[in-house]
């Protein structure tokens, strides 16, 4: 029973941050502004546009996602084999970006990109001519890869750190070499971590709207984007709840898939 009271605080904040605004969500999304009871919301949704706008926000947050792993994991294996000092000081350089605003990391990235920024004024140091960067789908992969990439490196990184150096040695002193070691011993044992910076980094992907309204400019457009614009601009809430359930219902689809092979993982390696 006192447990029970200590965490009605948590209870409290349940229902009013996160299981009301999703009941506000779900009631808008299959009513219409008088009321009535529809599906319109959801059936309006699945056109060529709007599911080719879904489909380019799928494929930009796989990109970004895959690109960070690529560049996530090395920098995380590099960071766990460091010592003392040198290793705290890596993860600090790593963390630090992430004390700053959201916002302004992202309008830093308009300055670097812009026409006359400071990637075009490196450029001309050598001679080559500037490239029109800002504004495009590069642009915006970058700005992901450069918000995400920690969230992507950090879980790699509590994985790796805390990994049994004995069973590495084992593997050494039967006569594995390092890149059979790597592909054999550390990479599956890492595999807890990689699954959930995936799922870290895809997640927001595919939700962000900040990256691409800024880096994208009006001309590139993902599904967070027009969840917005019916929010704020249009004002047509019922359209706007009915693309968030969506975008909450693949969420879920992907923490799912996640999970399982997370468990299947695990279940083959008891047998």
């Amino acid at each position: 029973m006192f447990t029970r009271k200590l965490a009605f605080p948590y209870y409290l904040f349940l229902l009013i941050f996160i299981l009301v605004p999703l009941g506000l969500v779900l009631f808008f999304a299959v009513t219409t502004p008088d009321g009535g009871v529809t599906l319109t919301n959801f059936e309006r949704f699945f056109t060529s546009q709007y599911l080719g706008i879904l489909g380019d926000s799928l494929r930009i947050a796989f990109l970004s996602t895959l690109i960070c792993l690529l560049i996530g994991y090395p920098i995380a294996y590099i960071i766990a084999n460091m010592k003392g000092r040198a290793r705290n000081t890596m993860l600090l350089l790593m963390v630090i970006p992430m004390w700053m605003n959201f916002l302004l990391r992202t309008y830093a990235w308009m300055t670097i990109l812009s026409r006359n920024g400071l990637f075009n004024q490196f450029l001309a140091l050598f001679g080559h001519e500037g490239f029109d960067i800002l504004f495009t789908e590069t642009a915006v992969l970058l700005g992901m890869v450069y918000n995400f990439l920690p969230f992507m490196v950090l879980p790699i990184y509590s994985i790796l750190v805390k990994m049994d150096k004995n069973v590495i040695e084992a593997a050494r002193d039967l006569g594995a070499d390092s890149k059979t070691v790597f592909r054999k011993v550390i990479f599956p044992l890492s595999l807890p971590g990689v699954l959930s910076g995936i799922m870290m980094v895809f997640i927001p992907a595919i939700s962000t709207f900040e990256i691409s309204l800024l880096l994208g400019g009006n001309k590139f457009n993902l599904i967070g984007n027009l969840i917005e614009q019916q929010f704020k601009v249009t004002g047509d809430w019922h359209f706007g709840s009915a693309m968030s359930t969506i975008l909450m219902v693949i969420m879920i689809v992907v923490m799912i898939v996640s999970n399982r092979v997370e468990g299947s993982r695990e279940q083959g390696g008891l047998l």
